[in-house]
């Protein structure tokens, strides 16, 4: 397989890794596409040595750590400002430590060559990155997924953080009625429900009149959702998960809500 080919392969994990520690696919998608510009004119950037996702992941943060700021042609307003206030308030290089770690399941010794920086610090900057994030925000959290355990299991890593579950649904229908009698900070929702109806559907009915809700979708499938050829989730989880995951998405999709009834 060519080298282009293996870099292709891995773009869509770039392109969600981008979107969730920028908070926003159209800045996600810039930092992706300067990466591959990068790459273009400097092919050093890709170390032989290493795997072509590392080297992908490690270009990125090479145009990440350069930039300073989000690849925006307009100044940021509304939820990307405020993220970016808070942003300011972090420990450099936490963020990008625990999303690394915790969504892409990069190892701390990958994860201290993609950010350039001593194996130790990249322990303990996803340690710091936790606390620091948990103590931004709390909020109302509505969980759609028809598999009982899995449910159970979301709202108990969730309400460990500090988070107030609206309900369970199951279905489209019993989604879509929650979300409209409580209003959620967050979303977090299965792809395929009980009733073979659509958890995507379901959460664009409920966006239709708060576009402003930050979403985490869950699927087996990832790909599917990350093609780059229409709208997509900022949060993605992979099944099978783990707490870190689940933990790590929902504390980068809180810390990017625009809501007012979050207790900042």
């Amino acid at each position: 397989m060519s080298m282009s080919m293996r870099i292709a392969k891995e773009l869509p994990y770039l392109r969600r890794y981008a979107r969730a520690l920028t908070g926003s696919q159209q800045t996600g998608d810039r930092y992706a596409a300067a990466t591959l510009e990068a790459i273009l004119e400097d092919r050093s950037l890709l170390d032989s040595e290493i795997s072509p996702k590392l080297g992908l992941f490690r270009a990125f943060h090479t145009v990440w750590q350069t930039t300073g700021a989000p690849v925006s042609e307009d100044p940021a307003t509304g939820t990307e400002a405020r993220a970016q206030s808070l942003l300011a308030s972090l420990t450099t290089n936490t963020r990008e430590a625990l999303l690394l770690r915790s969504l892409e399941e990069f190892s701390y010794e990958d994860i201290a060559q993609i950010i350039q920086i001593p194996d130790q610090e990249a322990r303990e900057l996803v340690a710091i990155a936790y606390t620091e994030m948990s103590r931004s925000v709390q909020g109302r959290i509505q969980i759609i997924e028809d598999e009982p355990l899995i449910a159970l299991d979301i709202k108990s890593i969730v309400t460990e953080m500090g988070h107030e579950v609206t309900g369970i649904a199951r279905t489209h229908k019993e989604a879509v009625a929650l979300g409209q009698k409580t209003r959620p900070d967050l979303i977090l929702a299965d792809i395929h429900l009980a009733d073979d109806s659509s958890g995507v559907e379901a959460v664009a009915e409920l966006l239709r009149d708060n576009a402003d809700i930050p979403v985490i979708f869950i699927t087996a499938y990832p790909e599917r959702l990350l093609t780059g050829e229409k709208p997509e989730p900022a949060f993605l989880i992979t099944k099978p998960f783990e707490e870190e995951q689940v933990r790590s998405a929902v504390s980068q999709a809180m810390f990017f809500a625009s809501t007012k009834t979050l207790n900042v």
